[in-house]
């Protein structure tokens, strides 16, 4: 819970998203992942929130200013964070024309009603290098700059033809995250 809970947390809560998806395997067009933690205790003048989950687990963050609900939230109050697996909208070479360019980063829509909530999106382009590819699940697993491997489903299979494991190519990929407050 800590990993999940933790990068989705700050990721929404601050108003950022993760640099590469969270996930190490393929999945499945429109996977969600979804974490449910209790309120356990806020520090309003230092805007902490404790979540604990099911487990027993828990995990301070910080609800930066992006929050703008904070006074809404109270101790008991049940999260639900439903974690979007990123999706690949386009793979080209390094150096090859671009095509539309992808908007500047992310998108924040605030929930309406009693309690806060958002949903965070976000799309971003990254060179990695191909490790694998899954004709069969659109599926592409890549290594990141930093030494991370990561997979992604790819919106559509045309993107993968002429693609080869060992390339270096440009994705483009979203991401978003949704929070609401029970």
């Amino acid at each position: 819970m800590k990993r999940i809970l933790a990068a989705v947390a700050v990721a929404a809560l601050v108003g950022l998203l993760p640099s590469l998806a969270v996930a190490q395997k393929p999945v499945s067009k429109g996977a969600m992942l979804e974490v449910k933690a209790k309120i356990v205790a806020l520090d309003s003048t230092s805007r902490l929130v404790t979540l604990q989950d099911d487990s027993g687990e828990s995990e301070t963050i910080y609800a930066g200013p992006e929050v703008k609900r904070f006074d809404a939230l109270k101790v008991g109050d049940v999260v639900t964070f439903r974690y979007y697996e990123s999706i690949v909208y386009a793979i080209k070479k390094p150096g090859a024309p671009a095509s539309a360019a992808p908007a500047d980063g992310a998108k924040i829509v605030r929930s309406e009603g009693a309690k806060p909530g958002a949903t965070v999106s976000e799309q971003q382009t990254a060179t990695v290098q191909v490790k694998a590819l899954d004709l069969k699940k659109n599926s592409i697993t890549v290594l990141t700059d930093d030494g991370r491997t990561v997979s992604f489903q790819v919106d559509d299979p045309k993107n993968l033809k002429g693609v080869a494991v060992g390339d270096k190519v440009e994705i483009t990929y979203t991401t978003a995250v949704m929070i609401t407050v029970q």
